[in-house]
């Protein structure tokens, strides 16, 4: 049940239209149009091999699409690659996080974009740790991210506290469009508690809009605005999430099991 428009809608984020991809004979997308309002958050499920990584990775510019279009705030853009992406405000959070473990918590903040500053009369360029260490401390404070010491090594740090700081590390650099791959995977009550507490407040700001991967149905009705369920490569639902429940999702990939297990036979 894909859904078109023209690009142009004035409150979309992001929007693909009729995205397609395969890897030889293998179809990963088809004819895949999704929208992405700003300041929503959408969940996107579906089961492995559905899709959801290839998509994630064609809006971050880690892939290339065989065929279809893609729209920022309303604008066609042909994202070539991840650094392009980023400089159109698209960040993507993956479940490796990214992060450098033998790091301190500012410096991971600040990874590949350090703030340079003089000794003295030097003319060579030295890291500004005060400034980072501050701005680390002040950013993280203000999203309401519990880090005790931003000097603390990031190897020290609970998975969940090490997801806030890459989600804070991408609205840190003006990202307006995160995209969070699995953001909840191999976590604990506690931890995932954690990051859905962050992903609400980001929500309840409006300043960014999310698209979340996500396996534990249970979440996508804890945070998420909308719900796109996608199977063998297509997009089978578009829903807001208060006008379906967890039943219904369930429901909907038993039913595509049933039916490929019966074809199989």
């Amino acid at each position: 049940m894909n859904e078109s428009g023209n690009g142009r809608e004035a409150d979309d984020a992001i929007r693909v239209e009729h995205i397609s991809k395969r890897f030889g004979a293998v179809r990963a997308l088809e004819d895949v149009s999704m929208r992405l309002k700003r300041g929503e958050v959408l969940g996107l499920i579906g089961d492995n091999g559905a899709g959801k990584s290839t998509l994630v990775k064609i809006i971050s510019g880690f892939q290339k699409p065989d065929s279809g279009t893609i729209f920022v705030d309303g604008e066609e853009v042909s994202i070539r690659s991840v650094a392009q992406a980023r400089s159109l405000g698209i960040d993507t959070v993956y479940q490796d996080l990214a992060l450098v473990p033998g790091m301190s918590v500012y410096h991971n903040m600040f990874l590949k974009r350090e703030l340079l500053g003089k000794l003295g009369g030097l003319a060579l360029p030295l890291l500004n740790n005060g400034e980072m260490r501050k701005l680390a401390r002040k950013h993280l404070d203000e999203m309401g991210v519990r880090i005790p010491d931003v000097d603390a090594e990031v190897a020290q740090l609970s998975g969940g506290q090490r997801q806030s700081i890459a989600v804070a590390r991408s609205v840190y650099s003006e990202a307006k469009i995160i995209l969070l791959d699995e953001p909840l995977a191999a976590m604990g009550v506690k931890e995932g508690a954690l990051i859905l507490d962050l992903i609400r407040k980001l929500r309840d700001q409006g300043d960014v809009s999310m698209i979340l991967i996500l396996h534990n149905y249970a979440h996508v009705f804890e945070v998420c605005d909308r719900v796109n369920l996608l199977q063998h490569g297509e997009i089978t639902l578009d829903k807001p999430t208060s006008e379906t429940s967890v039943d219904e999702l369930t429901e909907l990939v038993v039913r595509e099991y049933r039916q490929a297990q019966a074809g199989s036979g």
